[in-house]
């Protein structure tokens, strides 16, 4: 039972949220809809307004034909009766009243001459007696009223509708003036029940052609209205998608026209500044590329002018001046994170311009990151937490990059030890043996990231302390080791540990050689084009 109750819960479910997007995401739809209860409320109503009107002309001229004629007849025939008629003279009056061009039943009450009450029928529809007059028309009848200036008889004429088993019928009944019986009439108004239901029957047919020419005329309206919003749907994705050549065609002066119009400006204006920007952007990567290319000749003069003075340094004769030891060393630092500088500036113009690629190779994860530390005589200050035999496809330069960017960092920044951790996992993030990805982990113990600076920590030049804006840092590292590994087809994201301290976590996939397929075919297509 309880399952049987799900599947209904989501069954129901299912109709909701189809219903949902049927009502909210088709503004064909909605216009067809709209349109189709728009002209349905006007037919029902112009059809309910005709209805009654006809319904109540019809009655009201066969009611009024039926009364004029019954008193016209209590006037000529029950009128001429003796005040005491017997039952054979109102019955034969009944008779001759039913005959009349009105076609109705009559029902005569008199009393003859011993006080008795007789009654005399003219014999139509199943015989027509007293019971078949509502108690309250026979009272109103018999009520005599006041007669005066505004009042000349004091029997009324009254009249009811009444339903019989289904069929309508017109009663009325009053007094012969003068004295006499009282008479009653019983009309059927089964012809006009019978024109009235032909009636319904034809405007129901009307609204119903209203209703599915309303629906033709929505949707017709609805595809004059949505191609040209189709079309801007459809300019507005290409535009997305970078193709800023995307122009609507105008035509005619509505406020779609205008729409078109103003479309074509902003794509004009956006065409415009993109364009603009691309050449200032690519004059600056023109004036970096350059400007370190010039940079590296008289650097390099300096950079062999400084190894020379740093050997002097080193050397147990002392012959540098001890006073201007401290400017020389300077100098030697300097002329280092210059030589740094120059070098980031040119590895950033080759991602900027598209250029920088990938020479793999296969590594171990583990003795690439022990080289890594080794060179840099981080021994000491690192702790590896890596099996070795975790093979993957990478290029060892950029990796190395990377490991010394994110580790420098770590010791720079942060606090000892530096903790570097290997894991293979799959697809999703779980940790598995062959996984697809490998996953390093960089975690140092001093007082992590503020979070106002975590999602600028791989922006270029940003550093976290204004106090310090001439740092030994660039602050072009974190950039250009998330560059590295975004050409390896990964990625590199910043938290902080719950325990304390900063964790970079660096993920590359296990093969790298299907990116460098794909760059090398988009190469080959544009050289082809």
């Amino acid at each position: 039972m309880t399952r049987a109750h799900g599947g209904i819960r989501g069954w129901a479910a299912d109709r909701r949220t189809v219903w949902s997007r049927l009502r909210f995401t088709s503004l064909r739809l909605r216009l067809v809809v709209v349109f189709a209860l728009v002209a349905l409320t006007a037919a029902v109503s112009v059809s309910g307004i005709a209805y009654w009107l006809n319904r109540e002309a019809v009655l009201t001229r066969t009611q009024d034909a039926v009364l004029r004629g019954f008193e016209q007849e209590m006037q000529n025939r029950a009128g001429a009766l003796p005040e005491n008629p017997s039952q054979d003279e109102l019955q034969r009056t009944a008779g001759q009243m039913a005959n009349s061009s009105q076609s109705f039943s009559v029902l005569l009450v008199a009393k003859d001459t011993s006080g008795t009450t007789v009654y005399g029928n003219s014999g139509a529809l199943d015989g027509f007696t007293v019971r078949d007059v509502p108690e309250s028309l026979r009272e109103a009848v018999n009520r005599q009223q006041p007669v005066n200036s505004a009042n000349k008889y004091a029997y009324h004429l009254y009249w009811q509708r009444v339903v019989v088993h289904g069929t309508p019928y017109l009663v009325a009944g009053t007094k012969a003036i003068g004295g006499g019986p009282t008479g009653y009439i019983l009309k059927s108004l089964e012809p006009e029940a019978k024109d009235l239901n032909s009636l319904a029957w034809s405007l129901g047919i009307a609204t119903g052609l209203a209703l599915i020419g309303s629906a033709l005329l929505a949707q017709a309206a609805a595809s004059t209205v949505l191609k040209p919003m189709q079309r801007l749907g459809v300019a507005a994705r290409r535009l997305g998608e970078g193709r800023l050549d995307t122009r609507l065609r105008v035509t005619g002066t509505d406020e779609l026209a205008d729409l078109s119009r103003t479309f074509n400006n902003a794509a004009e204006a956006l065409e415009k500044r993109v364009a603009d920007m691309a050449a200032r952007d690519d004059a600056s990567r023109r004036f970096v590329a350059d400007m370190s290319h010039e940079l590296r000749t008289p650097l390099t003069a300096i950079t062999a002018v400084t190894e020379v003075l740093e050997e002097e340094l080193e050397a147990e004769s002392g012959s540098i001046d001890p006073m201007i030891e401290p400017a020389v060393r300077l100098v030697v630092s300097q002329t280092r994170r210059l030589n740094d500088l120059v070098e980031n500036l040119m590895e950033v113009t080759r991602f900027d311009a598209g250029t920088a690629r990938l020479v793999l190779d296969d590594v171990d994860v583990a003795d690439q990151i022990t080289a890594c530390i080794d060179a840099r005589a981080w021994l000491d200050a690192v702790e590896l937490d890596a099996e070795r035999g975790i093979h993957a496809q990478l290029d060892p330069r950029r990796l190395d990059v990377i490991l010394a960017n994110l580790v420098g960092n770590a010791l720079k920044h942060g606090g000892s030890p530096v903790r570097v951790a290997v894991r293979e996992t799959d697809e999703d993030g779980t940790k598995v043996e062959d996984g697809a990805k490998v996953v390093i982990e960089v975690r140092d113990h001093g007082p992590g990231i503020p979070e106002d600076v975590l999602p600028h920590v791989f922006d270029r030049f940003y550093k976290a302390s204004a106090s310090r804006p001439r740092s030994e840092g660039s602050g072009l590292g974190l950039s250009i080791a998330l560059e590295n590994a975004h050409i390896h087809g990964g990625g590199i994201t910043a938290a902080n540990s719950p325990e304390g301290g900063a964790v970079f976590t660096l993920w590359l996939p296990r093969d790298s050689s299907p990116l460098m397929e794909e760059t090398d075919e988009g190469e080959k297509a544009e050289g082809g084009a």
